[in-house]
């Protein structure tokens, strides 16, 4: 779960975005290329409805090649 602070939280919210975009997916083409979340999850994320689970936060982590840190604002 993510941290409550709000900042955290929206950092998340934007960056897993801008990955996606950078990366010229959309929401269904980035949830069949991880296949272990739906495209409805990711718009949820996105639009800060719910929070991924950490394991989802791993698993996105891994498919941008980015740690959770990055993912999460807190990076050094």
């Amino acid at each position: 779960m993510i941290s409550t602070d709000n900042k955290y939280r929206h950092i998340f919210f934007e960056r897993l975005k801008d990955l996606r975009e950078e990366k010229g997916l959309s929401q269904s083409a980035l949830a069949r290329e991880i296949k272990l979340i739906t495209q409805s999850a990711i718009t949820k994320w996105e639009l800060q409805h719910t929070e991924p689970s950490a394991t989802m936060l791993m698993i996105v982590a891994d498919y941008f090649d980015v740690t959770v840190d990055y993912l999460l604002g807190r990076e050094a």
